[in-house]
């Protein structure tokens, strides 16, 4: 199975590193298109450094309703086209589990916004053009916690990302009478930035053999992994795939 991708216009969220990072580079490869957002604009700059002369990167929020849409514009003017989406921007913001009575609006809502109603609003702004083009594919990084609990114990990280996942069943309805597919990925346990990083350590090595001894692959994922199934589900081989949630977890 061989994927290429070359003259298709490929946006990817939360980029400067991990999955978004591995995603963006996946496409690179392959002859895409690819503009890639964060807010780290540094690690942002790096990406763009290692994909190559076909990759673009804008520091976005993806918070914001408007600097997404214009961030979709820019892509779509430059290229006359949208063919791939890939929300990727998400994560727990620093934030650690606390009990729920002790957790405040803002540090609710911040997470959500950036986990699932960021999702929305990039899906909405490139809607427009897959559907006048009657093609395209949306792919959202969800998390196991969307599918059970978080092991950070963040109640807003599972509620969002459990969330996104209805959002992406929703979409797959709605868009897929104009050729759009929208799937969803999610990862299992992965070291892919400083937080998993951290949160890996502080399991200890009695709680780390206990999470690998869970994984039926016996190891941890790599962002690689990620990436890969990505490239699948924005395949036309994927083309009849649309409203799955695809864990991408070693085996549960």
């Amino acid at each position: 199975m061989k994927f290429d991708f070359r003259g298709r216009t490929v946006l990817v969220t939360g980029a400067a590193h991990g999955f978004g990072r591995a995603i963006a580079g996946a496409f690179g490869v392959r002859d895409a298109d690819v503009f890639v957002c964060d807010v780290v604009e540094d690690e942002l700059a790096e990406t763009v450094a290692i994909v190559g002369d076909r990759c673009v990167g804008t520091a976005v929020d993806v918070t914001d309703r408007e600097a997404v849409r214009r961030w979709v514009d820019d892509a779509h003017r430059r290229t006359g086209r949208i063919d791939v989406l890939v929300n990727n921007a998400g994560g727990v913001l620093g934030q650690v589990g606390q009990p729920l009575e002790q957790v405040s609006p803002a540090e609710w809502q911040s997470v959500v916004a950036v986990n699932q109603t960021a999702a929305f609003w990039t899906a909405q702004a490139a809607a427009p053009v897959m559907k006048k083009a009657r093609s395209g594919r949306i792919i959202n990084i969800s998390s196991g916690a969307g599918l059970g609990v978080s092991k950070t114990g963040i109640q807003a990280y599972a509620s969002a990302k459990a969330g996104q996942i209805g959002l992406t069943r929703q979409l797959a309805h709605e868009l897929g009478p104009y050729g759009i597919t929208v799937n969803n990925i999610a990862p299992g346990f992965v070291l892919s930035n400083p937080t998993t990083e951290r949160q890996w350590e502080s399991y200890g090595p009695d709680g780390q053999d206990r999470l690998l001894e869970g994984i039926a692959l016996q190891r941890l994922g790599t962002p690689a992994d990620i990436a890969h199934a990505v490239l699948f589900l924005a395949s036309e081989h994927a083309g009849w795939i649309s409203g799955v949630v695809l864990p991408v977890d070693g085996g549960k």
